[in-house]
C-alpha cells in the first residue's frame, strides 16, 4: 500500500482546521483531493467519508460528556439522514467512472459546496436568537427527518457533510437551542449518516485504500492537536475565511471563469472580514478593569 507523503501532510492541515474550528471537513478535504492531487470525484468522495467516520467521534465523545447533544433530536435526523446518505452512494454509482460521469458529479459537488458555503457564511452573518416561539411538535418531527434526507442525500453523493445546512435549518426548526448544542447534535447524528454512506461505498467499489489511508494518518492526529488547541477567538476568525474558500471551490467545479472567481473573492472576502471585525465580542468587565490598572 503506497502512502504518499505529501497527501499525509494536506490532510493534516485539513484536519487541524476541523479540529480547530469544529467544521466538517468535507467541504475542505473534497476539494483539495479533487483540485491540488488531481482525484477522481468519486474516489475523492469516497475516500473523505471514510476519514470523516474516523474523526467525528472524538468531537461527539466531547459534545456527549458536556451534555450538548440532544438525543430525541439525533434519532429523528437519522431516520432521515442514514437511509439517505446509502441512496446517495447509490446514485453516486449509477454514474459510474466514466469521463462524462465524473464531470456530472464535480457539477453536483460544486452545487452542494456553494449551498454549504452560503449556510456557512448565513450562520455567521445572521445573529442567533433566542426566541422559545416554536412549530407544533408533530411538524417539528417530519422537519428534522425532512432536514436528514437532505442533508444525509449530500453526504452520500459529495461527501460535503452539510453541517453547516443542517445547523442552520435546525435553527429554524429549534430556534432556542444554544450554538453548542446544534453543534453536539449534528456531530452526534453524523456517526451513523456517514456510516451509512461508508458502508454504501464499499458495497459499490469506489474506495481507493492507500488514498484512503494517507488521508486518515494526517488527518486523524492533526484534528486531536486543532481540537486541544481551539479557542474561540481563532474559530471565529477562521471560519469565514474557510466559508469563502469552500465558495469558490464550488464556483470552480461548475466551471465558473477566472474573473467572475477573483470578483467573487474579493466581495466575499471583505464582506466577512468587516463582519469578523463587527462581530468581536466585547471584553468582559474583569478585563476592562484590569486594563484600567495599566499604567
Amino acid at each position: 500500500m503506497h502512502i504518499d507523503l505529501l497527501l499525509v501532510l494536506a490532510s493534516a492541515l485539513v484536519g487541524f482546521l476541523v479540529g480547530l474550528t469544529g467544521m466538517g471537513g468535507g467541504a475542505l478535504m473534497t476539494p483539495m483531493l479533487v483540485l491540488l492531487f488531481g482525484v477522481t470525484p468519486s474516489a475523492a468522495i469516497s475516500s473523505d467519508l471514510i476519514a470523516a467516520f474516523f474523526m467525528k467521534p472524538l468531537g461527539v465523545a466531547i459534545h456527549w460528556r458536556r451534555g450538548t447533544v440532544q438525543g430525541d433530536i439525533v434519532k429523528y435526523l437519522c431516520l432521515g439522514s442514514v437511509p439517505a446518505a446509502f441512496l446517495g452512494t447509490w446514485v453516486m454509482h449509477l454514474e459510474g467512472h466514466s469521463l462524462s460521469g465524473e464531470r456530472r458529479l464535480q457539477v453536483v459537488l460544486g452545487v452542494a459546496l456553494i449551498l454549504g458555503a452560503g449556510a456557512m457564511i448565513a450562520r455567521f452573518l445572521i445573529p442567533q436568537h433566542s426566541s422559545h416561539i416554536a412549530a407544533p411538535f408533530v411538524l417539528r418531527r417530519v422537519a428534522i427527518v425532512a432536514i436528514g434526507v437532505g442533508g444525509g442525500f449530500m453526504v452520500g453523493l459529495t461527501s460535503v457533510g452539510a453541517g453547516s445546512l443542517i445547523l442552520v435549518l435546525l435553527t429554524l426548526v429549534y430556534p432556542s437551542l444554544r450554538s453548542d448544542q446544534l453543534v453536539g447534535t449534528d456531530l452526534a447524528q453524523s456517526i451513523p449518516l456517514t456510516l451509512a454512506a461508508t458502508l454504501g461505498t464499499f458495497v459499490f467499489g469506489h474506495v481507493q485504500f492507500s488514498l484512503t489511508a494517507s488521508i486518515i494518518l494526517g488527518s486523524i492526529p492533526a484534528v486531536v492537536i486543532g481540537a486541544l488547541l481551539s479557542a474561540r477567538e481563532a474559530s471565529r476568525v477562521i471560519r469565514p475565511f474557510i466559508a469563502g474558500v469552500t465558495l469558490l471551490s464550488g464556483l470552480k467545479y461548475i466551471g465558473a471563469p477566472l474573473v467572475a472567481l477573483g470578483v467573487v473573492a474579493l466581495v466575499t472576502f471583505s464582506v466577512l472580514s468587516v463582519a469578523a471585525l463587527r462581530t468581536r465580542p466585547a471584553p468582559s468587565p474583569a478585563v476592562l478593569d484590569a486594563l484600567e490598572t495599566v499604567p
